[in-house]
């Protein structure tokens, strides 16, 4: 459908395009007042050089789209590749038409413009790094990604200032380009939708390590949201006196569903963990009573704690 819409779109440019050409190459044909009229050979040199940008930026448009797939280029790119060829195509116009004026027109306007973006400079240093962004792609329409310090969140434009994400929570932010061009960007999407995530467990030592890996890697395969392909594996992260800790590693399908694979793989574990009869490490306090009245033992009360809040 999107190559259908594409081409339907090029029809129009290459029917002016090849009507200019054919009224340039048989000119002479013509009417003798449009045969000889130097104005209305300037015209359709002009129309040409238009209609050729126009064809041009459909064509290179149709092929990013049919590049990015299900991962469109920014239209941001397809904007600035457009701006390009009628740019090209305005200044062969200028040149046609003011001849050797052409240089001093441009000369002269040099610094009007530089007065121009010193007052507009902020402008100016987000639409560059929207340009930037465009043209290196570290994201895309869609794509899941993270900016340190900024924001996290599914990209849904990309402008020539601006930058639009929805966030998990349904949150709409617009940043602007120059912010997102400092900071480091993390791209949950790229290059697969899937991806590998980990937590850390610790466990008592009363449980060996392959009795500890077996029953997680059992509860794990009972998965229904993580990936069973890649398969989760299970590692020693450290073995300290507190207990034996574990990183538990996992493919999420894509980012949407990363709190509930997380949620699932601690709730798989737990059941798993408390059915063998093992749960995390905890300690043991015994209370001595220093003069112990007859009839009264003394007691022994066992305190369990996460290891994390352990002295």
């Amino acid at each position: 459908m999107n190559l259908i819409r594409h081409l339907t779109r090029v029809i129009f440019p290459a029917a002016v395009l090849l009507i200019s050409v054919g009224l340039t190459v048989y000119q002479s044909d013509l009417p003798e007042f449009l045969a000889t009229s130097e104005e209305f050979s300037l015209f359709l040199t002009t129309v040409i050089y238009l209609a050729a940008a126009w064809v041009a930026s459909r064509v290179v448009a149709m092929a990013l789209d049919q590049m990015g797939g299900n991962r469109p280029y920014p239209r941001l790119l397809k904007d600035l590749i457009a701006a390009f060829f009628f740019t090209a195509a305005f200044a062969a116009i200028g040149s046609l038409y003011l001849g050797q004026g052409a240089l001093g027109a441009v000369a002269g306007s040099t610094i009007i413009l530089a007065l121009l973006g010193f007052a507009i400079r902020n402008v100016v240093a987000d639409t560059l790094s929207g340009i930037a962004l465009a043209i290196e792609a570290p994201f895309r329409i869609g794509d899941w990604i993270d900016i340190d310090t900024l924001a996290q969140g599914k990209a849904i434009e990309i402008g020539w200032r601006t930058t639009r994400l929805l966030t998990v929570d349904g949150t709409y932010m617009i940043l602007p380009n120059s912010q997102i061009s400092r900071q480091r960007i993390t791209n949950f999407s790229a290059p697969k939708k899937e991806f590998r995530a980990q937590i850390n467990i610790t466990l008592d030592h009363v449980l060996s390590i392959g009795n500890a890996r077996k029953i997680m890697l059992e509860a794990l395969g009972e998965g229904k949201l993580i990936q069973q392909e890649p398969a989760p594996d299970i590692r020693v992260r450290s073995y300290e006196e507190g207990g034996i800790s574990y990183t538990v590693r996992y493919w999420v399908p894509r980012f949407e569903r990363v709190v509930d694979c997380r949620d699932e793989v601690y709730s798989l574990i737990d059941d798993a963990l408390r059915r063998a009869g093992s749960i995390a490490p905890y300690r043991r306090i015994q209370l001595v009573s220093a003069a112990p009245d007859a009839g009264v033992d003394n007691a022994t009360v066992e305190l369990a704690h996460p290891s994390g809040d352990r002295d």
